[in-house]
C-alpha cells in the first residue's frame, strides 16, 4: 500500500465523513455510502444515550436530595413532637438515660425532672374547640421556653403533658427560681385569637439520688408527684418523696383488690338507724356500704371509697347498692307493715349523680325491687351538687317528681351558695357529725348547728342531726328542734339481721310523724 494509500484508509477509520479519490467505482461507492449512514446511525445514537444518561443522572441526584430531606423529616417526626417541635417522649427518655449514666460514673452531678401537666385543659378543648387547645398547647410552649436555661431538655410527653430536664444542677435550691418563673409566666394571660384564656399548671419535680437504678423510675415518680400535686388542689408543685411510692403501690393493690370484690359479691351492706327527735321511735335507716375482704375483714369504707371514686368503681357498687338496700328495706316493709313505712337513705357519690342515666337507674332499681318510691331518700353532699348547679337542680326535680324524697348530706362542711339553695328540691338537710361532735365544747359549733336548723326551718326544710353520740348532745339537739337524729347513742351501723332485730325492738308506738 502506498503512503497516500495509508493517509487515507487512516483518515476514513471510523469516521461519518469519509474521503474518497477519483476515480471511483459505483458499486463501492455504493457500500461505502451504505457504510457511512449506518455509522453515522450509531453515533447517533450514542449521542442519545449519553444526553438520556445526563438527564438521569441530573434525576437521580434529584431524587437522592429528596430522599435525604425526607429521611431528615422522617427522623425529626420520629424524635419531635409534631404541634410544638419539642423532643418528643422517646427524645426525652434517651437524654435522661445519657444524664442517668453520667450520675452513675459520678455522685456529684445531680439534675432534676419536672412533670408537668396544663390543668383543666379538657375545658378548653370542650369549651374552645381542638384548634384552640393546640394553639394554648403552642402558646404555653413558648412561654415555658423562656423559663429554663440552653443546656436543659424541654420536652412534650403528650396531650397536655410536658417534661423539663434540668441538667447539671447545683442544688435542690437551683430548681426554685425555675418553678417561681413559670408559675409567675401562668399568672399572666394566653391570647388565642383575640380572646384571652388563663390557665394553671401543676408540676411534679423528681431529683436524682442513688436510689435510682433505672431512668424511667425517675419519670415515673415525678409524674406520681405531680398528680399528687393536682390532688391538692391544682397550680402547685410537689416534690417526690418515697411515701408517694408506697401510696400509689397500695392504691394499685387496693383498686386490684376492688376489681376482685364487684366480680366476687364481696360488698355488704350495714343500716344505721334514723330515730325521730324523741329518740325511741323509729324513722328508717341510712345504708353503708362494707367491704368484706377474704382475707383482712371488714375494710372501712374510708379506705375504699376514695379508690373507688377515683377509679370510676363507684359507678358498679352503687348501682348494687341502690338494688340491696331497696330490695332490703322493701321485704322489712312485707314483714313489717306498720305506715308510714320506714324509710331506707342511700348515700349517691359525685359520679352516680352526673351519669347520663342517673334516672334512669333509680327508676330500674324502685321497679326490679317493687318497693314504694316515697320510702326512698337519696343523700346527696352539698359539693355535689355545687360543682354543677344547674344540672343538679334539674336532676333533683326529677328525683323528686318520682316522689324521691332527698337531703343535702354534710350540710356546712362545703361551700355552697344560699342563693342557690333555695332552688334545690330538698326535704332534709343533714348537719355533718364534726358540728355535733364538737357543739358541747365549742359554742362555734353549737350556733352552726342552731343556724343549720333555723336556715332549714325558714326554707320549710327537716334537719337530720348525724354522729350524736352522748344524752347531752340528744338533749340540746332535742331543744334545738330538729326533726331526726342518728348516731352511736341509738345504735352503730346494724347488719341485715340486726337491722330487723332492732325493728321488732322499736315497733311499739311507732306513729306517723313523716311529712
Amino acid at each position: 500500500m502506498s503512503d497516500s494509500d495509508s493517509i487515507l484508509s487512516a483518515t476514513n477509520e471510523g469516521n461519518v465523513h469519509r474521503y474518497i479519490t477519483k476515480p471511483w467505482n459505483d458499486r463501492e461507492l455504493k457500500i461505502i455510502v451504505k457504510q457511512a449512514v449506518h455509522l453515522f446511525d450509531e453515533q447517533q445514537e450514542k449521542r442519545d444515550l449519553h444526553k438520556k444518561l445526563e438527564e438521569n443522572n441530573i434525576l437521580l441526584e434529584q431524587k437522592l436530595i429528596e430522599c435525604t430531606y425526607a429521611g431528615d423529616q422522617i427522623k425529626h417526626m420520629t424524635y419531635h413532637d409534631a404541634l410544638t417541635n419539642l423532643p418528643n417522649r422517646a427524645t426525652f427518655k434517651e437524654i435522661l438515660k445519657v444524664s442517668h449514666a453520667r450520675s452513675m460514673r459520678n455522685p456529684d452531678y445531680l439534675f432534676a425532672i419536672l412533670f408537668l401537666d396544663i390543668d383543666h385543659f379538657k375545658n378548653i378543648n370542650d369549651s374552645l374547640g381542638h384548634v384552640m387547645g393546640d394553639q394554648l398547647l403552642i402558646e404555653i410552649t413558648q412561654t415555658l421556653r423562656g423559663c429554663i436555661r440552653a443546656n436543659d431538655t424541654f420536652a412534650r410527653l403528650g396531650g397536655d403533658e410536658f417534661a423539663i430536664l434540668l441538667d447539671d444542677i447545683v442544688n435542690v435550691k437551683t430548681v426554685v427560681p425555675v418553678v417561681d418563673r413559670i408559675f409567675e409566666k401562668f399568672q399572666n394571660p394566653f391570647y388565642l385569637d383575640g380572646r384571652e384564656v388563663y390557665s394553671s399548671v401543676s408540676i411534679g419535680i423528681a431529683f436524682r439520688n442513688s436510689d435510682y437504678t433505672q431512668p424511667d423510675d425517675m419519670m415515673r415518680d415525678a409524674d406520681t408527684a405531680m398528680n399528687k400535686a393536682k390532688s391538692l388542689g391544682r397550680a402547685r408543685h410537689v416534690v417526690f418523696d418515697v411515701t408517694m411510692h408506697q401510696q400509689v403501690a397500695k392504691f394499685l393493690k387496693l383498686d386490684t383488690n376492688l376489681r376482685r370484690a364487684i366480680e366476687r359479691e364481696e360488698f355488704l351492706l350495714h343500716y344505721q338507724p334514723v330515730v325521730y327527735a324523741s329518740g325511741e321511735k323509729l324513722y328508717g335507716f341510712e345504708a353503708l356500704v362494707r367491704w368484706k375482704h377474704p382475707d383482712g375483714g371488714l375494710v372501712p369504707p374510708m379506705d375504699f371509697i376514695p379508690v373507688a371514686e377515683e377509679t370510676g368503681l363507684i359507678l358498679p357498687i352503687g348501682q348494687w347498692v341502690l338494688y340491696e338496700a331497696f330490695r332490703q328495706m322493701k321485704s322489712w316493709h312485707d314483714q313489717f307493715p306498720v305506715y308510714p313505712p320506714l324509710k331506707i337513705s342511700v348515700n349517691i357519690s359525685s359520679k352516680q349523680f352526673m351519669q347520663p342515666d342517673f334516672i334512669e337507674q333509680i327508676n330500674d332499681a324502685i321497679l326490679k325491687t317493687d318497693i314504694e318510691p316515697s320510702s326512698i331518700c337519696l343523700e346527696i353532699t352539698e359539693s355535689v351538687i355545687m360543682e354543677h348547679p344547674e344540672e343538679s337542680a334539674i336532676k333533683m326535680m326529677q328525683l323528686r317528681d318520682l316522689h324521691i324524697q332527698l337531703y343535702i348530706d354534710d350540710f356546712g362542711t362545703g361551700y355552697s351558695s344560699l342563693s342557690y339553695l333555695g332552688k334545690f328540691p330538698s326535704d332534709a338537710l343533714k348537719i355533718d357529725r364534726s358540728f355535733v361532735n364538737n357543739m358541747m365544747n365549742d359554742k362555734t359549733n353549737l350556733e352552726i348547728v342552731r343556724s343549720i336548723r333555723n336556715l332549714a326551718s325558714n326554707l320549710e326544710m327537716s334537719v337530720i342531726a348525724e354522729g350524736v353520740e352522748t344524752q347531752a348532745q340528744f338533749l340540746e339537739i332535742k331543744k334545738l328542734g330538729c326533726e331526726y337524729m342518728q348516731g352511736y347513742l341509738f345504735s352503730k351501723p346494724l347488719d341485715a339481721e340486726e337491722a330487723g332485730s332492732f325493728i321488732k325492738s322499736r315497733l311499739v308506738g311507732h306513729e306517723s310523724a313523716c311529712k
